[in-house]
C-alpha cells in the first residue's frame, strides 16, 4: 500500500502558532474548530438547498470530465439544483457538482460563514461549493491557481489523501495539466514503480472539520456518503497569485489545444513524460 501519514486534527490554533507549524513549513492540518460560528454549518441543509434554491440550473460532471476528446473538461449534463440532490440522495453515483459558485445566484447565503482570521490573503470573490454522491471520486490533481486551499466541511464524509508538490514525479504528473493517473486504491507498482517511494498523507474528514491543503499540494479525494463542502481560498502573496495566473494560462491553453489537435495521442505524449520523469525519481532516489 502507498506510504500515507495521518493528518494531525487541531484546535485552538493561532495565527502565530499555524504559521509556524503549517503555513510556512507547507505542511497540512485538520482544524476542528474554523468553521465555529457559522450558521451555515446547520442552516445549510438538503431540505433547505431544495426549497429556497432548488430552481437554479447546474452543470453535473461524471468520471468521464478528464477522459480525452470531444467532452474533455466538460460537464455532461445539466439539471436542476433541486434534481441533482434528489439523485444524490437516491444512493451511490459519480455525478459531482464543482467550482460551484451558487453565491453569485444567492449572495444572501455569504451571512452565514465567515473568511477565516486564521491568516491573511483570503480571496473573498471565490467561494465554491463542491456536492458529490456516495461513492464519487475526484481523482489526483493539484488545484491550477496554486492558491492554499481550506475546504469545510458541510455534510457527508469525505476521505481526503494528500501529497506535496515534491512528490509529483513519483505519482507520475502529466505534464501542461495539474493530472495525476494513478490508482489511489489499488495502487500498480509495476506499472508505476516509482510510487514505492511516494510519501503521502490520508484523512477522513467530517462535518465541521475544515483541511488545510497548502498551495500544489495533490488530493484525491472519495466521498465516503453523499455530501458537500465550501472551499475557501488564499494567497499569502502577489507573488503567489501572479505564478497562479501564470500557471492558469500555459497548463489551460497548451493542454486544452493540444487535446483538440491530437486526442488519445495526446494523453500517450504526456504518459511518456510521465514515466522519464518517474523513472529519474527512482534512479535519483
Amino acid at each position: 500500500m502507498l506510504s500515507l501519514k495521518p493528518v494531525e486534527k487541531k484546535s485552538g490554533l493561532t495565527p502565530e502558532t499555524f504559521k509556524k507549524e503549517h503555513l510556512d513549513p507547507m505542511v497540512p492540518v485538520v482544524f476542528k474548530d474554523l468553521m465555529d460560528g457559522w450558521s451555515g454549518k446547520t442552516r445549510w441543509t438538503v431540505p433547505f438547498f431544495k426549497e429556497n434554491y432548488g430552481h437554479l440550473q447546474v452543470p453535473v460532471y461524471s468520471a468521464n470530465y478528464s477522459k480525452p476528446g470531444k467532452g474533455y473538461m466538460e460537464p455532461d449534463k445539466s439539471m436542476t439544483f433541486r434534481e441533482f440532490l434528489d439523485t444524490m440522495e437516491k444512493g451511490p453515483t459519480d455525478l459531482r457538482m464543482f467550482l460551484f459558485n451558487i453565491f453569485r445566484h444567492a449572495p444572501e447565503l455569504r451571512k452565514d460563514f465567515s473568511i477565516p482570521t486564521i491568516m491573511d490573503g483570503f480571496i473573498n470573490e471565490f467561494p465554491f461549493m463542491f456536492f458529490g454522491g456516495m461513492g464519487s471520486k475526484v481523482t489526483l490533481h493539484y488545484d491550477i491557481d496554486l492558491s492554499h486551499v481550506f475546504l469545510n466541511q458541510i455534510y457527508g464524509r469525505k476521505r481526503v489523501i494528500l501529497f506535496s508538490p515534491e512528490q509529483s514525479d513519483n505519482i507520475y504528473h502529466h505534464p501542461f495539466t495539474v493530472a495525476s493517473y494513478i490508482d489511489i486504491n489499488q495502487p500498480d507498482y509495476k506499472r508505476y514503480p516509482a510510487l514505492k517511494h511516494a510519501q503521502g498523507y490520508e484523512t477522513m474528514l467530517y462535518p465541521g472539520e475544515t483541511i488545510f491543503m497548502p498551495s500544489g499540494y495533490w488530493h484525491y479525494i472519495e466521498y465516503t456518503d453523499f455530501g458537500y463542502s465550501i472551499a475557501l481560498r488564499s494567497n499569502e502573496s502577489i507573488l503567489r497569485r501572479v505564478k497562479g495566473l501564470a500557471n492558469i494560462a500555459s497548463h489551460y491553453v497548451v493542454d486544452k489545444g493540444m487535446n483538440k489537435i491530437l486526442g488519445e495521442k495526446w494523453r500517450h505524449i504526456k504518459s511518456d513524460i510521465a514515466d522519464k520523469r518517474g523513472q529519474r525519481s527512482i534512479q535519483n532516489a
